[in-house]
């Protein structure tokens, strides 16, 4: 990439680790924390690193940056999570360059996700690039990237059956329960957790299940209770979690901790309870299990499991994918033309230099001489020879590197390094 002058750094990289090669304890190992991705950015910054985004979901946490070696992407994963450089080495990937451009693409897209055609991940990488513009690390290019990446991934939603229906960890667990629990809608349901993933199964369990004894609880009342005004639910403090999880038939637990918010400890029933756990980390206990009655199923279990509707989905990635290369390649010829950018403003810079001494020459020369009129004038043709030259060098049929050769030599420009 460094004759692209995006970076100080020769090289963009993708390093990470997903649910294809990682389960679901090793993949908590390496999750990230909104602290954590933070801490990340701003170490990023101080040891040179210019460009950095950070897309951290329940099936994959990944880096794609600028560095001069993928080691610095991977030490600072390891740096800020528990997992370590050894246990990267025997899941994690690395790509590069244009491989690391292709695997976005397909990730935020959804055909590489855990559920196909899952497009939370798109609201993850906007939210990773906007962190990423607050701390500095946000360059043209991962600006265009990842506004590439969403166009792609608004036209396959608009152009193709790929997402279909709902398309989530939070559809997949609502599924479940509709098939192992009789009579779902007259069971007692209790959603521990209410971030992102727990309101869509909250959404998605109303919708489904035509069920609305669905009690709340959140370590924080006040975001339950958003959801519980909205949707007319009961909620119930977090001290009364015991009690609440007693009663219920099935429990969702969505908590974002980095350690098990449920345990054996935790559980005293009088009747079978099915528990969800939608977390990564794992936030239920495994141990859980020992107690009789008690059914535990995780998310990488969830997603395993297909149906009619994913099946049909299938269909649709030939389409999408090539939706995906015509977009790609609208950011390939975006990215070609910065090899010769600071060519073209070295050009325009030379021009002006041109512009001003010929207009302070003729201003001193010619009485009536109207230097703002003229000002306007040149800066017109200033721009029309630039964006020649630059329609000149964008023209597949020419050799660039020789063209811009030869702009240099007959203008002698300087070009700044970048």
């Amino acid at each position: 990439m460094k004759n692209y002058h995006i970076s100080r750094h020769n090289s963009f990289y993708t390093v990470g680790l997903s649910y294809l090669k990682a389960d679901a304890d090793l993949r908590g190992k390496f999750s990230l924390n909104e602290q954590a991705e933070k801490a990340i950015l701003k170490q990023a910054k101080e040891v040179g690193i210019d460009g950095l985004l950070i897309t951290a979901t329940c099936n994959r946490t990944e880096l794609h940056g600028f560095a001069q070696h993928p080691f610095q992407l991977i030490k600072l994963l390891c740096d800020y999570s528990s997992g370590s450089v050894e246990e990267f080495q025997e899941v994690g990937y690395v790509y590069k360059n244009y491989e690391a451009i292709d695997h976005l693409f397909r990730v935020g897209t959804g055909l590489d996700s855990q559920i196909l055609g899952d497009f939370e991940i798109i609201s993850q990488i906007k939210k990773g690039f906007a962190r990423s513009k607050k701390s500095g690390l946000a360059n043209p290019f991962l600006e265009r990237l990842c506004n590439t990446i969403l166009q792609a991934s608004k036209r396959i939603k608009n152009e193709t059956e790929l997402s279909s229906g709902a398309t989530s960890v939070a559809f997949a667990s609502v599924q479940y329960i509709m098939q192992e629990v009789p009579d779902i809608s007259e069971k007692n349901i209790l959603l521990f957790g209410t971030g992102k993933i727990g309101r869509n199964t909250c959404e998605n369990l109303l919708k489904h299940t035509k069920n609305s004894d669905i009690t709340l609880i959140n370590r924080t009342r006040d975001k339950a209770q958003k959801i519980g005004g909205k949707f007319n639910l009961l909620v119930k403090d977090y001290g009364e979690l015991q009690t609440e999880i007693r009663q219920a038939d099935v429990l969702v637990v969505a908590t974002g901790s980095q350690s098990p918010t449920v345990s054996k400890a935790l559980l005293h029933l009088k009747k079978p309870l099915l528990i969800l756990d939608l977390s990564i980390p794992k936030n239920v206990a495994d141990d859980v299990t020992d107690l009789p009655g008690v059914s535990l199923v995780h998310l990488d279990h969830l997603s395993q499991r297909t149906d009619e509707t994913l099946e049909r989905r299938k269909q649709d990635i030939p389409q999408a994918e090539k939706i995906i290369e015509e977009v790609r390649r609208e950011f390939i010829q975006w990215l070609e033309t910065r090899k010769f950018a600071p060519v073209i403003k070295a050009l325009k810079k030379k021009l002006k230099t041109m512009k001003e001494e010929e207009i302070n020459f003729q201003s001193k020369k010619l009485s009536h001489f109207n230097s703002e009129q003229a000002d306007i004038i040149t800066d017109g043709i200033i721009q029309k020879i630039t964006k020649q030259f630059a329609n000149h060098l964008k023209d597949t049929e020419v050799d660039a590197e020789d063209s811009l050769e030869l702009i240099q030599r007959i203008f002698q420009l300087e070009v700044e390094s970048p």
